[in-house]
């Protein structure tokens, strides 16, 4: 086991590595910029260090001074967490030439499934299900041949990074150009890589994602699915839950095996998510591979009783993984809520300062991850989620009246958050009978008129 590990994060994800490693025997040690000074990461650490101002360009993503943090403090590996250089395969290789094991696949796993070309090339290959796609987009001509050839809508991505970033939706041809440039241009803000390619656009489906863990000796483990289907306009992600609700077993079964025969192909190792989009006719189809540890990985640790940050800690340091597909069997059902410092009521607009009165929940099947307290500042420069509300209960119907009182109990003042929009989204009967999909929040939540709520379930 490693002596000491450097987290290369911030935010709740930082806490929870830490809190991981302290109860592995591991120290350590927090990176922070002039922003997080006073956040909880750097306080929670054995040691801590200043990498740069507030902007990420000058911080978080500034690799010399992390990797001088790192050899200041004499660690042996470095967890990235999720976003920043979580996925980042030449940050990978950097660690490991500088002497420090990376906490995550091996860069080639990470650069292969990173390009989503490439990945659904391989994909493909090893019999996995996948939209069809056009390749990196070379010229207007050759998106709108794809376009004719498929027919509309289509859905423009990036082939780098993820997160909603640098996806557009095209519906006719004639809007084409428009989206090209749009997504081209903020992959390019966002990622340094404006390359984009075009998916026949499926209507209305589910976004279910498998939990996948590997060690490095070649044994590959699927962990459960997970429904993410309540998403923002922005595609990012609003409440998940596992398992998946009115998910044909037969479905299920197939969708699993073939998420560990996805993750053989790139002999995958450490924690991962093969992501699928699940049409109303039952087929499925590839979508992307996180090669990182999933914000709402907690709800797959209580359902399965497995802890993935622990094992990612293990499996980096050359343990076999212990865990056998036969015992990877779900027990009750969990929810979680990503409460974020957004205005949902002006297109989840992200809101910063201060925060007064800081109330969360607790009590029984209630777990929260959090990074704020009273009195902590929410910085412009950063991702804008403050806490995850996980309930967990033994049926979906149980779990979601436990999440309504969670909410009801949930109090963060000083910012706009995400918890009135959760709160509605809990009511409405076609969530309560587990029908959605990635278009239901903006159809049924956000666009008057309402549907009627729920009538049951307290």
């Amino acid at each position: 086991m490693f002596a000491k590990v450097l987290v290369a994060n911030r935010g709740e994800i930082a806490v929870r590595i830490i809190r991981a490693c302290r109860e592995l025997g591991v120290k350590t040690v927090a990176v922070f910029s002039e922003a997080d000074r006073h956040a909880l990461h750097p306080r929670f650490a054995d040691e801590a260090y200043c990498i740069g101002p507030p902007q990420t360009a000058r911080s978080y993503l500034n690799v010399p001074n992390i990797i001088s943090a790192a050899e200041i403090a004499g660690v042996d590996a470095i967890h990235p967490g999720y976003g920043f250089l979580s996925e980042n395969a030449q940050f990978a290789e950097i660690c490991a030439s500088h002497g420090f094991k990376f906490i995550g696949p091996a860069a080639s796993a990470i650069a292969l499934m990173g390009d989503k070309s490439s990945a659904k090339q391989r994909m493909a290959e090893a019999n996995v299900p996948v939209v069809p796609g056009s390749g990196i987009i070379e010229s207007e001509q050759q998106a709108r041949r794809f376009g004719r050839e498929v027919g509309f809508p289509l859905l423009i991505k990036a082939t780098a990074g993820g997160g909603g970033k640098g996806m557009r939706i095209v519906g006719r041809e004639a809007d084409l150009p428009a989206g090209l440039a749009a997504a081209s241009g903020e992959a390019q803000a966002a990622f340094s890589d404006g390359r984009i390619y075009i998916e026949k656009l499926l209507t209305h489906p589910r976004h279910i994602e498998v939990q996948m863990l590997g060690d490095e000796y070649g044994h590959i483990i699927h962990v459960g699915e997970r429904d993410c289907s309540i998403q923002k306009p922005s595609h990012q992600k609003l409440l998940e839950e596992t398992p998946a609700p009115n998910l044909d077993p037969s479905i299920r079964a197939e969708l699993l095996a073939s998420a560990v025969r996805a993750a053989h192909a790139v002999e995958y190792a450490n924690a991962g998510t093969l992501e699928f989009l699940l049409s109303s006719d039952g087929k499925f189809y590839f979508m992307e591979m996180n090669t990182r540890i999933q914000v709402e990985h907690p709800i797959t640790e209580v359902v399965y009783g497995i802890d993935l940050v622990k094992w990612q800690v293990r499996i980096a340091a050359g343990e076999r993984l212990t865990v056998r597909q036969e015992e990877i069997k779900p027990t009750g059902h969990a929810i979680e809520c990503r409460i974020n410092a957004e205005d949902a009521e002006m297109g989840f607009r992200p809101t910063a300062g201060k925060l007064g009165s800081v109330l969360l929940p607790g009590g029984p099947g209630v777990r929260v991850d959090t990074h704020i307290y009273a009195g902590a500042e929410v910085p412009p420069y950063y991702d804008s989620l403050l806490a995850k509300i996980v309930t967990y209960d033994r049926t979906r119907e149980e779990s979601i009246v436990r999440m309504r009182r969670a909410l009801a109990e949930t109090e963060i003042l000083g910012v706009a958050t995400t918890v009135p929009v959760l709160e509605r989204v809990l009511t409405m009967s076609s969530y309560v009978e587990g029908h959605t999909n990635v278009t239901w929040l903006r159809e049924h939540v956000l666009q008057p008129p309402h549907e009627a709520v729920a009538a049951h379930g307290g």
